[in-house]
């Protein structure tokens, strides 16, 4: 099999979007530990569950925090330390839509969304914000997708 030009940089791929998560769970664990509770959020991506062409590095790096996410809450839960993911859709930041997503682009994540509306980080925060908190307090190890319902 051949790697395609995009896929060059698997290493960087997996250092941007999976190691920054371990070791920040290395750096907070031993307090959570110590405290006998506490919520660790990581963050996925849909690419991967989709298996979007042309991102073999990022989207392996995204679906190995699925299991990362579940490894660690069950060595983390006996602790009393939750751990879940955030895996969001097709989030579209203000900055995107200056630099470089079009409004046509902007409506085809539309267009493949069961809610039809654009999805921003709002979206995402409030999740967060429920997995940090109580309220969440008997959900660990599981993926959470703000994804309007993407296919």
């Amino acid at each position: 099999m051949r790697w395609p030009m995009s896929s060059r940089n698997n290493g960087a791929a997996r250092s941007l979007n999976l190691d920054h998560q371990f070791f920040a769970t290395q750096a907070v664990s031993p307090r959570m530990i110590e405290a006998r509770c506490g919520s660790i959020i990581m963050f996925g991506s849909t690419s991967w569950m989709r298996g979007v062409p042309g991102m073999v590095g990022y989207t392996a790096a995204k679906a190995a925090i699925n299991g990362m996410t579940r490894t660690l809450a069950r060595e983390l839960g006996p602790s009393g330390i939750r751990v879940n993911c955030i895996v969001p859709g097709a989030i579209v930041t203000e900055r995107q839509t200056r630099l470089w997503i079009t409004p046509e682009q902007s409506q085809q994540f539309i267009e493949r969304q069961a809610l039809k509306f654009r999805l921003d980080g709002s979206h995402v925060a409030r999740m967060a914000l429920f997995l940090g908190s109580d309220e969440s307090g008997g959900c660990t190890a599981m993926n959470f997708i703000v994804d309007a319902g993407i296919s």
